[in-house]
């Protein structure tokens, strides 16, 4: 894993942007199609922002899945990651996505839910997996202690009071007890299956989450730490989230 550090979270967000983007153009123009993840949340406003003004991307031809998704909760409320996703992303695109795998969180059981989209993702390569960090370590929904050993694509999994408070911190949401409990998540290790993963992380409240990421031992207890065994990832910090960083010399 690599670690680039930006002066604010704009440089930062056009930076990854960048780099996601080649991988898109790489990947379309050496086999006429790409498949890529995408993230939602507070962390990924200014990548997408220029994700979406990036020149000379055949969207067209780019197959998009959903990164994660509340259960139980409307596409029609304001946390919905569904909802983000149109707003800051596919409807923004110059021209429509090839397809885009949205996970409804409404879908009863949450395990046929899960099924379907395992189904679609099956052995497709991703050639750029856009994610963030959470405040307590987090990749995607995959919490403290995170499941390292699963090969489903996308599972089932319990939030954890850490995250449902960033949640609520970020506006989200009215109160704590408004929060989901469960969500679907991509996996850990079909994240690690992506060939380029482009994390983003700015801000100062995710400054003890970078630490313990980059500095701390790999552990299930911090599950973005397991980004170091990945030598495709790539860390996009500002200033202020790496601010807890030991100085390199």
């Amino acid at each position: 894993m690599q670690t680039r550090v930006f002066a604010t979270n704009a440089e930062a967000g056009a930076a990854a942007a960048r780099d996601g983007a080649e991988a898109i153009r790489r990947s379309t123009g050496e086999n006429g199609a790409a498949s890529i993840v995408v993230a939602t949340g507070a962390s990924q406003f200014e990548i997408l922002d220029h994700l979406t003004r990036e020149p000379d991307i055949a969207w067209h031809k780019v197959t998009a899945f959903h990164l994660d998704e509340y259960i139980g909760l409307p596409v029609t409320h304001p946390a919905s990651f569904r909802l983000y996703l149109w707003q800051r992303f596919v409807s923004r695109l110059p021209v429509p996505l090839a397809a885009f795998h949205y996970i409804d969180g409404e879908r009863e059981p949450a395990s046929d839910e899960c099924a379907r989209l395992n189904a679609l993702i099956g052995r497709r390569t991703i050639d750029a997996a856009f994610v963030g960090i959470g405040e307590n370590g987090h990749l995607a929904f995959n919490d403290p202690p995170a499941d390292f050993d699963t090969e489903e694509p996308y599972i089932v999994v319990n939030l954890d009071d850490a995250c449902r408070r960033q949640q609520l911190g970020e506006g989200w949401f009215k109160s704590l007890d408004d929060v989901p409990r469960r969500a679907i998540s991509m996996s850990v290790r079909q994240i690690l299956k992506s060939k380029r993963i482009v994390c983003t992380v700015p801000d100062r409240r995710k400054a003890e989450a970078v630490r313990a990421c980059v500095e701390g031992p790999v552990t299930n207890m911090v599950p973005a730490s397991i980004l170091r065994k990945f030598g495709g990832a790539t860390l996009y910090l500002d200033t202020a989230s790496a601010s807890l960083l030991r100085p390199r010399g």
